[in-house]
């Protein structure tokens, strides 16, 4: 017997088991993926370390895994010469209506279980299908599937989703409210109670200060104009987050302990800029990849970079690799309409965090030759959230100032 078990280095405050994706008695194949691991950062895929047959689950959905916990045992190949599969589909009990929400895990099995056993088994849920119905307690049962031969896809349970919300269920509450107020309930996910968590933690552990500058983009604006297509040519998309990123990492030399970590008896200031930047993911939260040794990359590898981490983002195919060791962070909140927010709460261990409003037109006041003339010119409110036990306004002003220097001031080639 083999043991699979937890990886010793995982991102994040702690790992959950979300999901089972082999069921006992199925043959699987070195690094087929087994079993989902869900930290506040990231989903892990815990691959199968030899061939054989899935004999055991010691630890099911909802269940804390720490690092070298046994997962569940695999027979190896030579253990199971002859080995039948037991979930004929001849043999199958029937699809049962299973409550994703209501399950709390045990030695009952996970609940996708019950599907394999009816023959519909891995061609019938695909993983993201999977996690999309365990973020939000959905029966899959319930679900009429638009894909081949009647399979459930990803936007089948997005439409559940969406279908429910546009039926909201009054709340039940122990105390008489007011009749007219009409509510209803949606549970949090794993993703938004380690938010919860973060958020919390580092309000609660450092000291946060704002400063804000103003910001003329003129210079990108015309800079990126002149590049993009060409470098699209070349497999590259130029976006103002590259220059946002190439840009932060200039202004750390003016101001090196941005680019630290407060510990008790000492601050630690990296020689590595290694900058995250959160990347939305719709109604799922939040995630922070992180963009490494930034002070050793062109702005076109900067921009090559951060495409390809974008992308593996939103089609969640991060690694636990891919979200740690960054030292500062950069929130481009501004895209979806905000003007300025403060503070922007600090991705803990760092000590700062930068804010980039939304672009706009506006009129500012210039000097043209010793002569003071109204212009229109793209603006956007910038603003570095800084944990005030590392460093003073000085420090923090010192940085904005250079890093407003930097995208005002781009050079045109």
């Amino acid at each position: 017997m083999i043991d699979i078990v937890v990886p010793a280095e995982q991102e994040g405050t702690k790992a959950v088991v979300r999901a089972w994706l082999k069921a006992v008695g199925d043959r699987v194949e070195v690094n087929d993926p087994l079993v989902e691991l869900e930290t506040d950062k990231v989903a892990v895929e815990v691959p199968a370390p030899a061939a054989g047959v899935l004999r055991e689950i010691l630890l099911h959905s909802n269940q804390d895994a720490a690092p070298g916990a046994v997962l569940g045992r695999i027979a190896v190949v030579a253990e199971v010469v002859g080995h039948e599969p037991q979930n004929d589909p001849a043999e199958a009990e029937p699809v049962e209506a299973v409550s994703f929400r209501s399950w709390s895990g045990g030695q009952q099995g996970h609940p996708l279980d019950k599907l394999r056993a009816s023959g519909g088994g891995e061609t019938r849920l695909s993983p993201s299908v999977k996690r999309a119905l365990l973020q939000h307690g959905l029966d899959a049962g319930a679900i009429e599937g638009t894909g081949r031969a009647g399979r459930i896809t990803r936007a089948d349970v997005d439409k559940a989703v969406a279908v429910r919300a546009a039926q909201p269920v009054r709340a039940a509450l122990s105390e008489p409210t007011d009749a007219s107020i009409a509510s209803h309930s949606i549970p949090h996910d794993r993703m938004r109670l380690r938010i919860a968590e973060n958020m919390l933690n580092s309000v609660t552990q450092a000291p946060h200060v704002t400063a804000m500058f103003e910001c003329d983009f003129s210079a990108i604006i015309a800079h990126r104009a002149r590049h993009k297509d060409d470098w699209a040519r070349q497999g590259v998309k130029l976006t103002y987050t590259a220059y946002l990123v190439a840009a932060a990492a200039e202004a750390m030399k003016v101001a090196p302990a941005i680019n630290s970590r407060w510990h008790a008896d000492r601050l630690e200031i990296f020689d590595d800029i290694n900058i995250g930047v959160g990347t939305a993911l719709g109604s799922k939260g939040l995630i922070v990849p992180v963009l490494r040794q930034v002070q050793r990359l062109s702005l076109q590898g900067v921009a090559a970079g951060l495409d390809e981490l974008v992308e593996r983002a939103r089609a969640e195919k991060l690694t636990s690799a891919d979200v740690k060791g960054g030292t500062f962070t950069i929130s481009n909140h501004g895209v979806s309409g905000s003007l300025f927010a403060t503070p922007i709460i600090i991705n803990q261990p760092q000590s700062a965090i930068l804010g980039v409003g939304k672009l706009e037109k506006r009129v500012v006041v210039r000097e043209v030759g010793g002569v003071d003339t109204i212009q229109i010119r793209p603006m956007a409110y910038v603003s570095l959230t800084i944990d005030h036990r590392v460093v003073d306004g000085h420090q923090t002003n010192a940085w904005l100032s250079r890093f407003v220097e930097l995208i005002e001031t781009w050079p045109p080639d």
